[in-house]
């Protein structure tokens, strides 16, 4: 507490202590740090400076493990509902809040500010968890608890946080931090989950998507990396995305030119623009070299002062660049040649809040001493990595980065692969008429990412001193909202065409009553001594009934579905032949 009073009059001394301490940081530096928040001091003072958000306080409750998982252990959610708790049954929207901290700290209680928040203006019950940390449980142990919470919000539709179980909960995920990593990798588990056909059986239901996702300024990439690739930087410099991005741009330029003041800035037209299209050789065959060609035009170079060719970068005349141009304006993301940029990482190396030390702890941490995870390919562990064939199918996104944080390029890197990927599959639906002609791609339906200047990494944890914070909390709770009543206005209007297309149905007659049902195989079982024919005229013209009286309405047990034509035949002709022969399924 006092240490905290002093940063806030002397940060540059404060800094050079925090250094200090940084550079032998242990796992009980970063809870004590990072969970001051629930303090008795810290939370009395918040708590007077925090505007009534909600009448009713936090409730902690156990949430049971679905019996499919490899873990008994319950996991613990603090449930924010501002209402008397009788009434929590009428609700089917839940809002689930994956906290973050690193992996290692922060329970739920630490964002009191924005889940008080969230309840109080949307009226919807917002489940928080309270997963377990590392490095007592490394990866992938607090993954698998939140995709258990979800798993199991779905299977008992809700009745675990005392919903009445009549309708299955559609659910908004949200995530920080950490919790945006993990928020981002259940998705993707039940993605992958809904995509595998190795683990269901007949009659085995696959988990729903999300409706929403909200990731404020997640961590998405384990591998820490200096620099920025051709592909990032292609994803950023998108013609659709480049107003957004513009701030992230220009920072990435100032790395160069703050060591160069001399050389002449290009404009933003001009930036960072190059061909992909492969160089023809003399022998006429496909030259591919990376050349950085993202400068500003320069003078014609004296053939005498060329460098080897082996040493060059190309120079394009005019006519190119105007070509150059032309061609990115495409709506898909193209591979850029571009300058050499540094990453947010390393760009905002002496950050405040969050800095490579701090970083590389918690990964080291999270990952555990005796996992040896693959950095390139684990895209549970890096959501950024994910095939853009689970991308395709995310829910709704919406990010929340300020411009500043060291986390930032995660952010716009994965928006912008989840803009490709959507991007794409509507291309490709269009292209198989599954869409109609004129119908466009509206990129605020897939991905909307909010960028706030000037701030750096976890502003919502400190509303109390950054007021505009509430602006953007409550603007997460909009979004909430709209994302549900949107789903709301797609059901109705679904139901509404299913009403009309019913009065265009063929009127059932007693021949066609058979013929409407699903293709069955009924297997007789006749008893010993007695023919078919005898059989079916005892049964004939009457109704089967059990020992009430009551008619019996079960349906004959049908056989397995039938794989093929050629299967359904052989089926046919078997069952005719064993009922004429008098045998029963047991003689197999």
């Amino acid at each position: 507490m006092v240490f905290s009073i002093f940063y806030m009059i002397a940060a540059e001394q404060a800094d050079e202590k925090v250094r200090k301490v940084r550079g032998t940081l242990t796992v009980d530096h970063l809870r004590v740090s990072w969970n001051k928040g629930t303090t008795p001091y810290l939370s009395f003072f918040t708590k007077l400076m925090r505007p009534k958000l909600a009448r009713y306080p936090p409730r902690m409750i156990r949430i049971p493990r679905p019996p499919e998982s490899s873990y008994k252990e319950p996991i613990i959610a603090w449930l924010y509902y501002d209402a008397p708790f009788s009434t929590i049954s009428g609700h089917t929207n839940v809002i689930l809040d994956i906290p973050g901290g690193g992996f290692v700290a922060m329970d739920p209680r630490t964002n009191d500010d924005k889940l008080l928040a969230w309840c109080g203006k949307t009226g919807l019950p917002v489940l928080s968890l309270d997963y377990r940390k590392a490095p007592e449980y490394p990866y992938p142990y607090a993954l698998n608890e939140c995709y258990d919470v979800y798993h199991t919000l779905i299977a008992t539709r809700g009745r675990c946080i005392g919903l009445s179980g009549a309708k299955q909960p559609r659910v908004i995920i949200t995530g920080d931090s950490a919790g945006g990593n993990l928020a981002t990798g259940v998705v993707l588990m039940v993605l992958q989950a809904a995509g595998s056909h190795t683990s269901k059986w007949p009659g085995q239901d696959t988990l729903p998507v999300p409706s929403g996702l909200i990731l404020m300024y997640p961590g998405l990439d384990m591998n820490i990396g200096n620099w920025m690739t051709d592909e990032q930087m292609a994803l950023i410099q998108d013609r659709g995305t480049r107003s957004t991005n513009k701030n992230i741009l220009r920072r990435k330029s100032e790395d160069y030119y703050k060591l160069t003041p001399a050389t002449p800035h290009p404009s933003d037209d001009e930036e960072d623009i190059t061909s992909t299209s492969p160089q023809s050789t003399a022998d006429g065959t496909s030259s591919n070299h990376s050349h950085s060609s993202g400068r500003p035009i320069l003078p014609k170079i004296p053939s005498a002062e060329l460098p080897s060719p082996e040493m060059a970068h190309r120079i394009h005349s005019r006519s190119n660049v105007a070509e150059q141009k032309a061609s990115v304006v495409s709506s898909k993301p193209r591979l850029l040649k571009t300058r050499l940029a540094m990453s947010s990482m390393i760009s905002y190396f002496n950050d405040r809040i969050l800095t490579p030390e701090m970083m590389r702890a918690m990964i080291i941490l999270y990952v555990g001493p005796h996992n040896r995870p693959d950095f390139s390919a684990d895209f549970l562990l890096s959501p950024l990595l994910a095939p853009e064939a689970l991308l395709a199918d995310f829910p709704k996104t919406y990010f929340l980065t300020g411009e500043r944080d060291p986390l930032v390029d995660d952010t716009v890197i994965m928006a912008g692969r989840l803009r490709q990927a959507k991007h794409n599959a509507f291309v490709n639906r269009k292209e198989l008429g599954l869409l109609e002609k004129g119908e466009i791609f509206h990129e605020k339906d897939h991905v909307e990412v909010a960028l706030i200047p000037g701030i750096s990494h976890g502003f919502l944890q400190f509303v109390s001193i950054f007021p505009e914070g509430w602006n953007h909390i409550f603007r997460c709770a909009r979004w909430m909202e709209e994302t549900f009543a949107k789903e709301d206005r797609e059901a109705r209007e679904g139901t509404e065409w299913g009403n009309r297309s019913r009065h265009h149905k063929r009127a059932g007659t007693e021949s066609s009553g058979d013929e409407d049902r699903p293709l069955e195989m009924s297997s007789l079982r006749l008893e010993k001594g007695s023919s078919p024919s005898r059989h079916r005229r005892g049964t004939r013209g009457r109704r089967r009934t059990t020992g009430r009286g009551e008619p019996d309405v079960r349906r004959q047990r049908s056989m397995v579905s039938l794989a093929s034509e050629d299967d359904l035949l052989g089926r046919r002709m078997k069952g005719l032949a064993g009922g004429l022969m008098g045998m029963t399924e047991n003689d197999d």
